[in-house]
């Protein structure tokens, strides 16, 4: 959170707010830090969306975002306008919450290593602690599932379904073409449906 504030009073100055956010990032890219804030102030909120449906934690989700805002005013000078800023972006923190992501099964990995050494030790027949876990709920069944996807399943059940991206945008997100995402989003939903419906049976919610 200090983080994020400490962002939101880094920059001063005006700007022309009527600039598209192309002139606004060749603004940027010569060091205008007006044009660094009205962009910041113009995608935040639309990157922690992205970035917290990923992550289910909202101080991860404000760190998160303020990398996606400073690695992007670093590579400014990788933007080029064959793509919209907004697409650019999205990609840098599409990237950063699959790192973030990563990052964050591998320690889980090795708590669990430990856990199941500690509970093998103290009680050989405990069950599994990834399997008791309660799941009373259907919004909290509906993101175990989408975080049991691989990163690429998982980002476009995000863009698609929950951020209702249409599929020009994600294509752009992504460097793909419009019918490779078609054909991408409904792999995703056929292996997030496989991942859902056992929870919502364990919770009752389907027969």
């Amino acid at each position: 959170m200090e983080r994020a504030l400490a962002m939101d009073n880094l920059y001063a100055g005006a700007v022309d707010r009527t600039l598209t956010d192309e002139q606004l990032a060749a603004k940027a890219r010569e060091g205008d830090a007006a044009a660094m804030e009205e962009l910041y102030l113009r995608y935040r909120q639309p990157v922690f969306r992205i970035v917290y449906r990923s992550t289910r934690n909202i101080d991860e989700a404000e760190d998160i975002v303020q990398d996606v805002f400073l690695k992007a005013f670093e590579r400014l000078h990788t933007f080029r306008e064959q793509s919209r800023f907004s697409t650019w972006l999205m990609r840098i923190a599409l990237n950063l919450c699959t790192d973030r992501a990563r990052m964050r099964q591998r320690r889980q990995e090795l708590l669990e290593r430990e856990a199941d050494h500690k509970l093998a030790w103290c009680h050989p027949d405990a069950p599994d602690p990834i399997q008791t876990t309660q799941q009373n709920a259907f919004h909290e069944a509906f993101y175990t599932a989408l975080n049991q996807l691989p990163d690429h399943h998982r980002q476009l059940i995000i863009l698609r379904d929950l951020e209702e991206m249409d599929y020009e945008t994600i294509a752009q997100i992504l460097g793909t073409s419009v019918g490779a995402v078609k054909l991408r989003v409904m792999r995703a939903r056929r292996a997030f449906k496989a991942k859902l419906e056992p929870l919502l049976r364990a919770i009752g919610e389907l027969e």
